[in-house]
């Protein structure tokens, strides 16, 4: 009984959730526009580029985050 009330307002949350982001970030309603750093690709691709070019000198293999642009020790299984 109190399942499908569980299951029908987290089904309403995330439909609210959902129609607020579209229309508040899609549709920019308080508006402002999207920078040309995030909406054109070819820049995107030259930063990228420019990440993946950086010199690495020894050290262990590295994973870069594409968020935060740190770098992570990859860990594997095999070195334990």
């Amino acid at each position: 009984m109190a399942g499908k009330y569980i299951w029908s307002a987290l089904v309403g949350s995330i439909a609210v959730a959902y129609v607020c982001n579209n229309v508040i970030s899609d549709r920019k309603i308080f508006g402002g526009t999207t920078p040309s750093t995030v909406s054109r690709k070819e820049r995107w691709l030259e930063t990228d580029k420019k990440f993946q070019a950086w010199p690495r000198f020894g050290g262990p293999p590295v994973v870069m985050n594409s968020v935060s642009r740190q770098n992570f020790i990859v860990e594997s299984g095999l070195d334990q």
